[in-house]
C-alpha cells in the first residue's frame, strides 16, 4: 500500500497548488474528488507467459485436512496465475480433484477422509464419501506442483508417484519425478515455497515420535516421522533452485515459519482439566489420594514431578517426558517398603496381598511422569482422547486382576494414564524443531540472495499473526483456530483467506525485485472475495 499512499499524497500536493484563491480551495472541500488514478500494470523485469509452481501442501491448496477443488482454486499459485494472466501469463493448469468433499477412495475403500468442516462448536469431519478415485491418472502437463506431503528430498525420487498419490495421479509416467516434471514445462518464472516444511512437520504432528536425523546424510533410512538433516535439505534446496533457473527462469521463494506457533500446537492448552467439570470434579479428592501415596517419592527424586490437582482452579494434564530419568524402580522399591500401602490400596477393595501387584502397577505407569507446563504444545488432536478411558488399557489392567471399575479410573487418558508421547511435543523436541527450520532457512535465504530472486519472508508474517495478528486488506488475520482467519480447521494449513494473503506477499516480494507494480497498480488480491471455511454443503 505504500506506492499507493504516495499517489494519495501527489493528488493533494497537486490540489493545493491548483488553487488560486480562497473561495477556489473551500469549493474543493464541499466537492472532494476521491477518484484515484492508478498506473498501468506492468510486469517489469520477469516474464510470466509459463509459470510453474513447485511446493507441497501449501501450493496445493491444502486445507481442512484435505485436497478438495475449491481449495486447489484458492491456492496461492492460482491466485497468482490470475494475476500473472494481465502482464503476458499463459494458461495455468491445476490437478483438480473430482469434487469438494476431499479425500481418496480404492474402489469402494476410502483411503483418505473427506474434508473438515465447522459444526458450530469444532472442526467435523464431513458426512460424505470422497470420489476421486486413488488410481486414476490425469492427462497433462500441469502447471501447479504442489504436491501435500512431499519433503525436500522427494522432489528427486523417481517413481514417487507409486509413494504419494497426489502426485502419482498426475506424474507423467511411472518413473517420474516432481522437479522432472515441473522442468519439463520451461518454466519462465517459478515459486518455490514451503519446501522444507514437511520435513519438520510430521515430527511435530506425531508429538516428536520420529527421530532427528540431524547429521545422517542418508535419507533412505529415514522414518516417515522423522527431522531431515539440513545438509540433505540444502542439497535438495539447491538442486531445485538450479533446475528450475536452468533455461533463465525468475521466481519467488519462501522461508518457513516456525510451525509450532500454528493452532495445531496452540489451541489445547496444557491445564485443561476444569474443577467444575461433572465428570472430573467430583474425582479430585480421590486422585490427590492416589498421588499424595506417589509424591512423597516424587518430591525426594524431583520436586517438579509431584502431581496435584487444584479443585478451584484448572489443572494440567500428566504426560510421559521421555528425557526424565526413569524412576520405575524407585517407586516399585519405595511402595513395597511402605507398612501403611498394603492399607491404603484397601480403599479401593483391593486384598492387602495385592501390594506388590499395584505397585508394580503404578511404577511403571509413573517412572517417568509429571505435569505438563505451559512450555509444553499439546497437538490438535489430544482434545478428543483427554479424559477419555484408554480401553485396551483398562482391558489390561483387568487382565493383572484389578476390577472392571477400577481399572477404568486408572486408565484416564492425561488424568491417572499420562498422556502418550505422541499428543505432547516437550520443549526438547520443539527445540529441534526449531534449530531444524532455522538451519533450513539459511540455506533458503542464502540462495535466494545469490541467485537473485524475489524473497517472502513468511516466518515474520506467521508470528505477527501468532501475536498481534497480520493485516491483510481490509482483515486483521491471526492463527487461532476457527476464529483467526488464516489457519485452516486441521490448525496447520491456511484458509483461502490465508492463501491469498500469501499470494499478495509474493505479489509484493516480485515487485520490489523485479520492477513490477501489483500493488501500486492496485492488483493484489481482495483477501474478502475468499472465505475463510466451507459449508458442509459444498459437495462438487
Amino acid at each position: 500500500m505504500k506506492n499507493i499512499k504516495y499517489l494519495l499524497l501527489s493528488a493533494v500536493l497537486i490540489g493545493f497548488t491548483a488553487c488560486n484563491d480562497e473561495e477556489d480551495f473551500e469549493d474543493q472541500l464541499d466537492n472532494p474528488t476521491t477518484e484515484v488514478i492508478l498506473p498501468a500494470l506492468t510486469q517489469g523485469e520477469a516474464d510470466f507467459s509459463k509459470y510453474i509452481a513447485v511446493g507441497a501442501s501449501f501450493s496445493g491448496g491444502f486445507m481442512d485436512n484435505a485436497l478438495f477443488i475449491a481449495g486447489q482454486q484458492s491456492s496461492f499459485p492460482y491466485l497468482l496465475s490470475q494475476k500473472f494472466a494481465f502482464v503476458g501469463g499463459g494458461s495455468f493448469t491445476l490437478p483438480l480433484m473430482e469434487d469438494n468433499i476431499g479425500g481418496f477412495v480404492l474402489g469402494t475403500t476410502v483411503v483418505s477422509p473427506p474434508r473438515l468442516y465447522f459444526n458450530g462448536s469444532g472442526p467435523t469431519l464431513l458426512p460424505a464419501t470422497p470420489t476421486t478415485e486413488i488410481t486414476d491418472v490425469l492427462s497433462g502437463p500441469f502447471n501447479n506442483y504442489g504436491i501435500p506431503g512431499a519433503k525436500s528430498f522427494h522432489l528427486g525420487i523417481a517413481g514417487y508417484g507409486t509413494l504419494n498419490p497426489y502426485f502419482g495421479r498426475m506424474a507423467s509416467s511411472p518413473t517420474a519425478t516432481i522437479l522432472g516434471d515441473a522442468v519439463a514445462q520451461n518454466p519462465t518464472f517459478f515459486t518455490l515455497s514451503e519446501i522444507g516444511g514437511n520435513d519438520v512437520l510430521s515430527y511435530a504432528t506425531s508429538g516428536g515420535t520420529g527421530v532427528d536425523q540431524t547429521n545422517n546424510l542418508d535419507p533412505s533410512t529415514y522414518g516417515s516421522n522423522d527431522i531431515t538433516d539440513p545438509n540433505v535439505f540444502a542439497a535438495s534446496f539447491s538442486t531445485t533452485v538450479d533446475a528450475l533457473m536452468a533455461n533463465g527462469a525468475k521466481g519467488v521463494v519462501a522461508n518457513l515459519p516456525y510451525i509450532t506457533t500454528l493452532a495445531h500446537f496452540t489451541t489445547v492448552p496444557h491445564n485443561p482439566l476444569d474443577p467444575t467439570n461433572e465428570a472430573f470434579g467430583p474425582q479430585i479428592p480421590l486422585l490427590n489420594s492416589i498421588f499424595g501415596a506417589l509424591n512423597p517419592i516424587f518430591n525426594a527424586v524431583d520436586p517438579s514431578r509431584a502431581i496435584v490437582f487444584s479443585e478451584t482452579a484448572a489443572s494440567a494434564v500428566v504426560i510421559k517426558d521421555e528425557t526424565l530419568d526413569d524412576i520405575s524402580a524407585t517407586i516399585a522399591g519405595a511402595l513395597n517398603a511402605s507398612p501403611t500401602f498394603p492399607a491404603f490400596i484397601a480403599q479401593f477393595g483391593l486384598p492387602e496381598a495385592a501390594a506388590p501387584l499395584v505397585a508394580n502397577l503404578l511404577a511403571n505407569t509413573y517412572g517417568q511422569t509429571r505435569q505438563a507446563t505451559n512450555t509444553d504444545l499439546l497437538v490438535l488432536p489430544s482434545s478428543s482422547v483427554i479424559g477419555t478411558v484408554n480401553e485396551d488399557y483398562a482391558a489390561a489392567l483387568q487382565l493383572q486382576g484389578l476390577p472392571e471399575t477400577l481399572a477404568a479410573q486408572f486408565a484416564a487418558e492425561g488424568i491417572t494414564l499420562p498422556l502418550e508421547d505422541k499428543w505432547v511435543l516437550i520443549p526438547s523436541e520443539q527445540f529441534a524443531i526449531n534449530t531444524a527450520t532455522d538451519a533450513y532457512n539459511e540455506t533458503i535465504n542464502a540462495i535466494a540472495t545469490s541467485k537473485g530472486l524475489a524473497f517472502v519472508d513468511f516466518k515474520s508474517i506467521l508470528e505477527q499473526a501468532s501475536t498481534t495478528g497480520f493485516a491483510s486488506g481490509d482483515f486483521i488475520l491471526t492463527t487461532d483456530l476457527v476464529s483467526g482467519g488464516l489457519i485452516s480447521l486441521d490448525g496447520v494449513h491456511l484458509t483461502s483467506r490465508g492463501y491469498a494473503l500469501m499470494a499478495n506477499e509474493m505479489m509484493k516480494a516480485i515487485d520490489v525485485t523485479y520492477g513490477s507494480n501489483f500493488e501500486a497498480s492496485g492488483n493484489l488480491v481482495d483477501p474478502g472475495e475468499y472465505p475463510t471455511n466451507y459449508p458442509p454443503t459444498l459437495l462438487q
